[in-house]
C-alpha cells in the first residue's frame, strides 16, 4: 500500500488507486504520512487540518477522519493510537516521497551513469503535479511542499548531470532553456545548460547564459554566482580539456547487438519509461470552475467513445489570461489517468526573442524522453512523427503543447492513439484543429470581478485586501480581469510594503500610464511587453487598425465604423477584424460589434500616438 503524496493524493493498492474523499480526511492523511513512523499530536493533526481554525468537536471529528482512514487501509494497526496522537506504522504502508528518496540516494551511491540516470528517471517520474496541492492550507504544508520541490529539483539536477556523462547533451538544451526560464537563479540549471551548449560547439551561447545569470544576481539580488559557476566559464574560455564530453559506455556486452523494437531503432528497453515533464504551478488556481469542468467533460467524452482518435483540447485567449496556469492546473488535475507518462513542451510561438521552437526540436525531446537515444532519432520531422506516434501506440499518456503559433505548428506533436490526449494553448483560435483534428475549443475570457478580487486576495492575503477595499476593487477594474496584470500589481504590493493599494491604484488611474505600473521587471511579467508578441505578429493592414482603435475613446466600434477610421470599404476591413478576433486582441460581439477591453486598448492607444509621432517627425 503506497499514500502517493507527489502530486494529488491518493492510496495505491497494488496496481488501484483509491480516492481519498473529504478535504480534512486527505489533510489529516497526509500530515501522518509526511511524518510516517512518528507520532504525530492531536494538537499538530488538528491545527494543520483546520487550517488553524479548529471548532470545538475537533477531537471527535478527528476521531471519526482517523476510523473513515483505517476501513479504507483494510487494517485498522495501520494507524496507531498513542497517549499524544497517532502514528503511520512504518512497514504496512510506504509514501512515494519515500520511494523518491531511496532511488535519488542509490543513485548518488552509483559509478554508473546509465544506472544513475535509470533511478533518477524513475524518481522524478513520481511526481505527478505540485506536492500537497490538493489539501488545506496551513504554513507547515506550505513548508512540506516546498521541501518536496526542492527534492524534485535535487533529483531532476542530478539526472541531467547523469545524461551529460551519457553524451546527451545536445538533447538536454531545449529542456534546460524552458527550465532556466522557470527558475532564472537556479545556478546548477544554468551551469549544466552552458555545459550542454559547450560540449555542441556553441561556445558563444554558453558564456551568453553565464554572463545574462550574473547580471540577473547582481541586478536582482545583489550577490555574485558561486565557485562553479566561475570556474565553468574560466574553463569554457580557455578550452579545458575537462569539459569534454565523455564517451557513453553502451550497457551491451562486447560484440552483442543492442535489441530494437521493431520500427524503433535504437530504443531502450531497460524498462518502461513513464515522462514527467509538467511543469510546477505557480500557485493555487483562483476560480476558473466551469472552463475545468468543461475541459473534465470533453475528456470524459471522447475517451467513453470509439472515435479512434486520441482528445485534443485547444485553449486559446488573450495574451495573460492564465491560458497555461489553467492547462497545467487542469493536466497536473488528471495526472492519475495517463499512467504512462506526461509530456510538455513550450512551444515559444510568442516569444520576446522571436525563436520559435520547431516542431522537430519538440520531437526530440519528447523522443529523448521516452528513452530513445539520440543515435535513434531519426532526422526528418515526418520519421519522427511517426516514431513519436508508434510509441505512443497503445499507452495512456498526455501530452501538453504550450504557446502554440498556430494550428501548424502542433500537427506533428497530436498523438494519434485514442488512448491519448493532448491539451494545446495559444493566443489565436486553432479553429484548423477542430476541422481537421476534430479538436474541442476553449475560449479563455477575463476572470470575472469577484474571481479577480478573489485572486488578489489569495496572493496578497484577505486581512490586507479588505483593510483596503477599495483600492483593491478599483485595481480590479483597471486589470480588466488579466490574471498576469493582478499578479503583477500583487508582486509589487508584495515586494514593495511602503506602496499601499491606495497608491498602486492612484498610480494607475493618474499621473502614470496603466502599463507602466503592470511590469514585474523582466519581459514575461511586463505586459506591454507580453501584449507586444501578439502585436508583432499581425499582418501590416491588421496592425495599422489596431493602432486607430486606440485613438477612440469608446471601447467598442462597429464593422463600419471601422471602415471609416482606417478609410477602407466595409468589405476590406472585416477580414482584418477577424485576424484581430483570432488573435484575441479584439472581441466580437453581437450585432456586429467589437469591443477592445481596457488594457489592450491602453497598449493600442500608445501605438497609435508613437507611430503618430514618428510620421509626423518624418514628414516635418
Amino acid at each position: 500500500m503506497t499514500i502517493r503524496l507527489l502530486g494529488p493524493l491518493d492510496v495505491v493498492f497494488g496496481d488501484t488507486a483509491r480516492y481519498v474523499s473529504g478535504l480534512r480526511r486527505k489533510t489529516a492523511l497526509a500530515a501522518l504520512a509526511l511524518r510516517v513512523g512518528k507520532v504525530v499530536s492531536y494538537d499538530r493533526l488538528i491545527d494543520v487540518v483546520w487550517g488553524g481554525r479548529s471548532p470545538v468537536t475537533a477531537v471527535n471529528t478527528l476521531q471519526s477522519h482517523i476510523s473513515y482512514l483505517r476501513r479504507l487501509f483494510g487494517v485498522r494497526e495501520s494507524i496507531v493510537t498513542r497517549p499524544a496522537g497517532y502514528c503511520l506504522v512504518q512497514g504496512d504502508v510506504t509514501t512515494d516521497v519515500e520511494i523518491a528518496e531511496r532511488l535519488i540516494d542509490e543513485a548518488r551511491r552509483s559509478a554508473d551513469p546509465r544506472l544513475r540516470a535509470a533511478k533518477l528517471r524513475e524518481a522524478v517520474s513520481l511526481w505527478r503535479g505540485q506536492p500537497l496541492d490538493d489539501l488545506s492550507a496551513h504554513p507547515w504544508l506550505d513548508e512540506q511542499a516546498e521541501r518536496l520541490e526542492q527534492v524534485r529539483m535535487i533529483a531532476f539536477t542530478v539526472f541531467v548531470e547523469a545524461r551529460l556523462d551519457l553524451g546527451e547533451h545536445a538533447a538536454l538544451i531545449p529542456e534546460l532553456e524552458d527550465l532556466t526560464r522557470q527558475h532564472p537563479f537556479y545556478e546548477d540549471l544554468h551551469r549544466q545548460l552552458s555545459l550542454a551548449l559547450y560540449r555542441t560547439g556553441r561556445q558563444a551561447d554558453a558564456l551568453s547564459v553565464l554572463h545574462r545569470l550574473r547580471g540577473r544576481l547582481r541586478r536582482e539580488l545583489g550577490v555574485s554566482p558561486g565557485r562553479p559557476l566561475q570556474a565553468l566559464e574560466e574553463a569554457i574560455l580557455n578550452h579545458d580539456a575537462s569539459l569534454d564530453p565523455p564517451v557513453a559506455r553502451l550497457a551491451i556486452r562486447p560484440g552483442a547487438d543492442a535489441p530494437d523494437l521493431p520500427g524503433s531503432a535504437g530504443v531502450s528497453q531497460a524498462g518502461p519509461v513513464v515522462p514527467a515533464q509538467l511543469p510546477p504551478r505557480g500557485g493555487r488556481i483562483v476560480g476558473r470552475v466551469a472552463e475545468l469542468e468543461h475541459l473534465d467533460r470533453v475528456l470524459e467524452r471522447q475517451q467513453g467513445t470509439e472515435t479512434g482518435s486520441a482528445a485534443i483540447l485547444a485553449v486559446s485567449g488573450a495574451p495573460g489570461v492564465g491560458k497555461t496556469a489553467l492547462a497545467v492546473h487542469w493536466a497536473q488535475r488528471v495526472a492519475g489517468r495517463f499512467p504512462d507518462g506526461r509530456l510538455y513542451a513550450d512551444l515559444r510561438g510568442f516569444d520576446p526573442s522571436g525563436s520559435v521552437l520547431d516542431p522537430a526540436d519538440a520531437l526530440y525531446g519528447f523522443l529523448n524522453a521516452l528513452a530513445v537515444p539520440p543515435s535513434g532519432i531519426p532526422a526528418g520531422v515526418e520519421a519522427r512523427a511517426g516514431l513519436y506516434r508508434s510509441l505512443l501506440a497503445g499507452k495512456r499518456i498526455l501530452v501538453v503543447l504550450d504557446n502554440a503559433r498556430d494550428a501548424a505548428h502542433v500537427r506533428p506533436l497530436l498523438p494519434g492513439s485514442p488512448e491519448c490526449a493532448a491539451v494545446v494553448t495559444s493566443r489565436t483560435q486553432l479553429t484548423p484543429l477542430v476541422v481537421t483534428e476534430g479538436a474541442r475549443q476553449l475560449t479563455l475570457g477575463p476572470l470575472p470581478p469577484a474571481e479577480a478580487y478573489a485572486l488578489l486576495a489569495s496572493r496578497l492575503g484577505e486581512d490586507r485586501v479588505k483593510a483596503e477595499h477599495d483600492a483593491a476593487e478599483e485595481i480590479v477594474e483597471q486589470c480588466g480581469g488579466l490574471p498576469l496584470a493582478l499578479a503583477i500589481v500583487a508582486a509589487q504590493a508584495e515586494t514593495y510594503p511602503v506602496r499601499p493599494l491606495t497608491r498602486l491604484a492612484a498610480d494607475m488611474l493618474g499621473g502614470w500610464a496603466p502599463l507602466d505600473v503592470l511590469t514585474g521587471g523582466d519581459p514575461t511579467t511586463d505586459l506591454r511587453t507580453v501584449f507586444s508578441w501578439s502585436y508583432r505578429s499581425l499582418g501590416e493592414h491588421a496592425a495599422g487598425l489596431f493602432r486607430r482603435l486606440g485613438c477612440r475613446t469608446e471601447g467598442d466600434v462597429t464593422a463600419r465604423a471601422a471602415a471609416e477610421l482606417a478609410g477602407l470599404p466595409v468589405h476590406r476591413v472585416r477580414p482584418l477584424l477577424d485576424q484581430l478576433t483570432a488573435s484575441h486582441l479584439l472581441t466580437r460581439y453581437p450585432r456586429d460589434r467589437y469591443v477592445l477591453p481596457g488594457l489592450l486598448r491602453a497598449y493600442a492607444a500608445e501605438l497609435w500616438r508613437q507611430h503618430e509621432k514618428e510620421t509626423c517627425g518624418h514628414l516635418g
